[in-house]
């Protein structure tokens, strides 16, 4: 199954060619609280930023769901990270981190993100920016609602390395830019230098062996349940599946093996079992997925 079976529309640009920084999302969820719009005669000023990164702050809390979509108004996950008793508005646990990495991804609005993480990743874990060009331009030319826009596609590219990879050569003009990106902690993408096929070097990025250590269960747990209706999820499923944690998450098999045992063992009610050779997780009673997160930020 590839996002496009699941009926969602390929979205790109937006973000006006800004990444996300740390703290926009604060920026735009206190703003809508305040009643205001971002529409408004005084936006530029009440934000204190340009025009175009108005226009960024407002897709980026839409792609993150921090905000709705529609009405510009705190969703529930924008309320229990950034309200004024929120359990993170300023993102200084790196659990939080991995539930907006999640959040991104399931969103689907800025769609580079869940397919890179859905899709990509099974044909390749190293990779070229020509790589990740052209896979997007083929999922493109697969969905007839989109138009594929080559300058659109690099510009997508571009921010997403700025989200989540540190460049290896910077300038101190851009040092503090580069580290206010949001997802830099996390360490998913790594870039490296190979000789190409011409005897140049080029640049190459390794998807995945980031710092999973830091990967919380309950964030696992809370992605499992948003995401599944049964009771009963095979261990491939949720290896592999589209939004499973073993995808956004760039969980190998064994990772995700620690994980689920470690969830089996914390909460009752929830059963990893290997019988006649299925792995399954089994959920013997409903589970909130708010609780969850509670139970981890107490």
């Amino acid at each position: 199954m590839s996002i496009s079976d699941i009926n969602v529309k390929l979205q790109f640009s937006g973000h006006e060619s800004f990444s996300c920084k740390q703290f926009w999302l604060k920026k735009g969820y206190d703003f809508v609280c305040n009643n205001k719009t971002f529409t408004d005669d005084e936006v530029v000023i009440d934000l204190g930023v340009g025009k175009n990164m108005v226009s960024s702050i407002r897709y980026w809390c839409k792609a993150f769901n921090i905000i709705d979509e529609k009405h510009d108004s705190p969703t529930e996950l924008g309320n229990y990270i950034f309200s004024d008793d929120g359990y993170d508005p300023y993102l200084e646990d790196i659990g939080t981190l991995w539930l907006l990495h999640y959040n991104l991804i399931k969103k689907n609005k800025a769609s580079l993100y869940s397919l890179l993480f859905n899709e990509f990743r099974k044909e390749r874990i190293d990779f070229t920016k020509e790589h990740l060009h052209s896979f997007l331009k083929r999922k493109c030319n697969e969905d007839k609602s989109v138009n594929y826009n080559e300058k659109t596609i690099t510009t997508d590219i571009n921010v997403f390395f700025r989200n989540y990879a540190s460049p290896e050569r910077k300038t101190k003009v851009d040092v503090e830019d580069v580290f206010s990106n949001i997802f830099l902690d996390l360490q998913l993408i790594h870039q490296y230098k190979k000789i190409d096929i011409d005897g140049k070097l080029e640049d190459w990025y390794k998807l995945g062996g980031g710092k999973t250590d830091s990967l919380p269960s309950e964030i696992v747990l809370y992605s499992i349940i948003d995401n599944y209706e049964d009771s009963t999820i095979s261990f491939k499923q949720l290896l592999t599946g589209i939004n499973s944690p073993g995808n956004i998450f760039a969980l190998n098999a064994e990772e995700l093996y620690k994980h689920i045992v470690n969830i089996s063992n914390k909460f009752t009610g929830i059963v990893y079992s290997e019988t006649a050779g299925n792995r399954t997780l089994q959920f013997k009673e409903q589970i909130n997925k708010w609780e969850i997160l509670n139970e981890y930020y107490r």
